[in-house]
């Protein structure tokens, strides 16, 4: 069977250059860590984007202005007991952005939204690696008790909930929209949260829909199928499917497999 590579492909020089310059000028602003510095900047950009100017009068106008403002704007997260509000105040304006972003004229231009999702990455998560491809409509919930380490691709409307901790280790995959958590809720009161680590590869793959829950470890190669939900941990080089998921079959490159 042929085995394809992603094509090289890019945009026009004078465009190229004025995408970098742009993410190049925020990346230098979001190096300044100040919630108020950030909420500025995050606000006159999304005001760009959209192509708005204030508008007094126009109380539908108004609010859309007022609410790319991420000071007026509340996300899910905030809500959470749980959350560390310094730790999130840092990354709210940010987060905001890129769900706006996302959500712009410009949101869809896959090469661009690459380089602007990285650049946002390096500064809401706790740490994130070379080479890192995440495309539109992932969301996160805090950010700082997330990794993604090199080589990792992260398909459109990825749910990547890290209320715990949650590693993407290198060269790992998830599909559209999968969901990945690391937080569950006690069976007779759903306020009594517990968080734990959930881990993904290296080289793992979340497949399309797929769900992997709080606490799950997904080894090494190991891979989830569509619909499937790993509610126990899949050992290396297995692949599980169903729900709950269970091992369907062994990859061939396992160690002491045949091909």
């Amino acid at each position: 069977m042929p085995r394809y590579e992603y094509r090289r492909i890019g945009p026009e020089p004078e465009g190229e250059k004025a995408f970098l310059g742009w993410i190049q000028q925020l990346d230098s602003e979001f190096a300044n860590p100040d919630p108020a510095h950030r909420s500025d900047v995050v606000r006159d950009a999304l005001h760009g984007l959209y192509g708005l100017h204030d508008s007094r009068g126009n109380l539908a106008r108004e609010s859309l202005l007022h609410s790319l403002d991420p000071r007026n704007a509340s996300l899910e997260p905030e809500y959470y007991g749980d959350v560390d509000a310094a730790k999130y105040a840092e990354r709210k304006p940010l987060i905001w952005f890129w769900m706006m972003y996302d959500r712009s004229p410009v949101g869809l231009n896959h090469w661009l939204g690459f380089q602007m999702r990285a650049m946002l990455a390096k500064h809401v998560f706790k740490h994130c690696g070379k080479n890192v491809k995440i495309f539109h409509g992932v969301e996160v919930s805090f950010g700082y008790n997330l990794t993604v380490e090199d080589n990792c691709t992260i398909h459109k409307y990825v749910l990547l909930d890290d209320r715990g901790e949650l590693i993407i280790h290198e060269g790992s995959s998830i599909s559209d929209f999968a969901n990945v958590y690391t937080h569950s809720h006690d069976l007779n009161d759903g306020m009594i949260i517990t968080n734990h680590k959930t881990e993904l590869g290296p080289k793992a793959r979340v497949t399309y829909h797929a769900t992997v829950l709080s606490g799950v470890r997904v080894a090494e190669h190991g891979m989830v199928g569509s619909m499937g939900v790993a509610s126990k941990d899949v050992p290396a080089y297995n692949v599980v499917a169903g729900i709950p998921a269970k091992t369907i079959k062994v990859k061939t490159i396992a160690p002491g497999q045949g091909k």
